[in-house]
């Protein structure tokens, strides 16, 4: 398979440099990079082509949390679904996604961790009930960096004490 990599240095000024290349690991361009799964995602889910920018991680750029109303819009909406589970579990569920270079996400990824932060699936409920608020947020803004939109990869992890999000994390 023949691809286009495009590398993003963010010093004095951007730097794009793309190349063509064969893959032949079994490992994404970047650590962290979320692969399309057609039995999970959607196909009309788009990422930023390297004419916009390649995604960046979340802390990348001028703001670490890009939504509207920050974190605290996300907790208000949170508090409002009350969601919570019977099996009074305690650990963390984290929803990893991709924003694109229009605000839209995409390409979600659950994991659930017990206290130890050891990776478990206790409250599979829960965390599809989790995974379906988190898909419902529409405030996310793209990155701009030196006046290009760049799409990013986010996470919001949802610390759970007896059933309940106690904590929403970055």
């Amino acid at each position: 398979m023949i691809k286009t990599v495009c590398f993003l240095a963010l010093f004095s000024s951007v730097l794009i440099s793309c190349q063509t290349e064969k893959s032949t690991g079994k490992y994404p361009a970047t650590v962290g990079d979320i692969e399309f799964d057609e039995k999970i995602d959607d196909p009309a889910f788009e990422k930023c082509t390297p004419e916009k920018l390649m995604s960046i991680q979340y802390y990348q750029g001028k703001k670490e949390f890009n939504y509207k109303g920050e974190k605290l819009a996300i907790i208000e909406k949170l508090q409002k679904e009350n969601i919570s589970s019977e099996t009074k579990m305690n650990g963390y569920i984290t929803v990893r996604f991709l924003v694109n270079c229009e605000g839209k996400t995409g390409l979600f990824r659950v994991q659930q961790m017990n206290t130890d932060q050891k990776e478990t699936s206790p409250d599979k409920e829960l965390g599809e009930r989790l995974l379906r608020f988190t898909k419902s947020l529409d405030g996310w803004i793209p990155k701009e960096i030196k006046g290009f939109k760049a799409g990013y990869y986010q996470y919001l992890t949802y610390k759970i004490e007896n059933g309940k999000v106690s904590e929403v994390l970055p």
